[in-house]
C-alpha cells in the first residue's frame, strides 16, 4: 500500500507543472547516449508522448554525429574536423542529409509512433523553415572566444549557421496534434544545402516558437563551476562570465550558445540535462527539484 501511496504522491507533485505548462511549447535537443542506448531511446519516446498527452507541445531537434561517422567510414569517406566542426564537402553533405534527414529522423518518428504518439519528420528545408548561410571559420572562432584555426581562406565547406526560422509549418503541425521531429539541415536562397549544429538549431527554433522551455540533452550532469561542482541554476549573466573565463568550453559551448539564443528570443528557461538518466525529461519538467542546470534570464 505504501508503494501505491508513493505513486500517488508523484502524480500529485506533477499536477501543478502539468497545469502550468498545458498548451505550452517545449523544444528538446535530442542527442548523445540517449539516441544510441535502446532503453534510453524507449524512455525518451515515452517521456515525449506523455508530455503530448497531458497537454504540452514537444518539438524535437536531433543530432546524429556518431551515426554520420559510421556511414562515412562504411563508404570510405574520411571524416574531417576543424575546431570541432565537421568539414562538409559535397560528398559528405550527401551522407549527412541521408543519415540525418532520412535514417535517424524516421527512426525517431517510428519510435514515437510505437509508444502511441503522432509524429512528423522534417528537415529545415521543408517549407523553407530554416534559412541558412555559410558558417565562416572566423565567425565560429569568435563564438568560441578563440583564434581562427587555419589560413584566412579556410572554411568548413557546406556548414551553415541559422539566418532565420519560419515556424509556420511547425505551428500547423502542432495545431493538428503532431509532434514535429526536425533534422538540423537548412538551405540558402540559392538552394544550397547546409549542415548545421543541432544545438544551435534547437535554440533558434525555440526562439522562433517563443517556447516555454528549451531542454538540451547531453552526456554530462550539467554545467560545472571552476571548482568542478555541479551548478543547478545559472543566470544568463553568470553563464556569460563563465564562458569568458573559459570555465565553460569545448563541446559545452554550442549548448550554452543555444540556450542564450533561446533566452534572447523570449524563451522563459533553458535547461542542460543529463540524457543518460532514465526519464530525464519528465524529471526536469514535472518534479520539484528537477535535474541538470537551469538557465534563466
Amino acid at each position: 500500500m505504501n508503494k501505491l501511496i508513493k505513486k500517488a504522491k508523484v502524480l500529485i507533485e506533477a499536477l501543478p507543472y502539468i497545469r502550468t505548462f498545458a498548451g505550452k511549447t517545449v523544444v528538446i535537443k535530442y542527442g548523445g547516449k540517449a539516441m544510441t542506448d535502446d532503453q534510453l531511446k524507449d524512455g525518451f519516446a515515452q517521456d515525449v508522448v506523455l508530455m503530448k498527452y497531458v497537454g504540452l507541445n514537444p518539438v524535437i531537434v536531433h543530432g546524429g554525429g556518431p551515426q554520420i561517422n559510421q556511414m562515412l567510414d562504411h563508404l570510405g569517406i574520411e571524416a574531417k574536423f576543424r575546431q570541432g566542426v565537421r568539414v562538409t564537402d559535397r560528398a559528405t553533405m550527401e551522407v549527412v542529409e541521408m543519415v540525418l534527414g532520412g535514417k535517424i529522423n524516421k527512426e525517431i518518428v517510428n519510435l514515437l509512433h510505437q509508444h502511441g504518439g503522432r509524429a512528423v519528420g522534417l528537415t529545415g528545408k521543408d517549407g523553407g523553415m530554416i534559412m541558412a548561410k555559410p558558417l565562416t571559420v572566423k565567425a565560429w572562432a569568435e563564438s568560441l572566444g578563440t583564434e581562427p584555426d587555419g589560413a584566412d581562406d579556410a572554411d568548413f565547406g557546406l556548414v551553415g549557421e541559422v539566418q532565420s526560422v519560419n515556424p509556420r509549418l511547425i505551428e500547423k503541425l502542432q495545431q493538428e496534434s503532431f509532434i514535429p521531429v526536425i533534422a538540423p539541415i537548412g538551405a540558402d536562397r540559392s538552394g544550397n544545402t547546409y549542415n548545421i549544429n543541432a544545438d544551435l538549431v534547437a535554440g533558434a527554433v525555440a526562439a522562433a516558437l517563443k517556447a516555454e522551455k528549451l531542454l538540451v540533452l547531453t552526456d554530462v550532469k550539467g554545467i560545472r563551476n571552476a571548482k568542478g561542482s555541479h551548478v543547478s541554476t545559472l543566470s544568463r549573466k553568470d553563464m556569460q562570465k563563465m564562458v569568458k573565463k573559459g570555465t565553460i568550453s569545448e563541446g559545452m559551448l554550442p549548448k550554452v550558445q543555444s540556450c542564450l539564443a533561446a533566452l534572447d528570443g523570449g524563451v522563459q528557461k533553458a535547461h542542460i540535462i543529463d540524457g543518460r538518466m532514465p526519464h530525464a525529461i519528465l524529471l526536469e519538467i514535472f518534479t520539484d527539484r528537477g535535474i541538470g542546470t537551469e538557465i534563466v534570464s
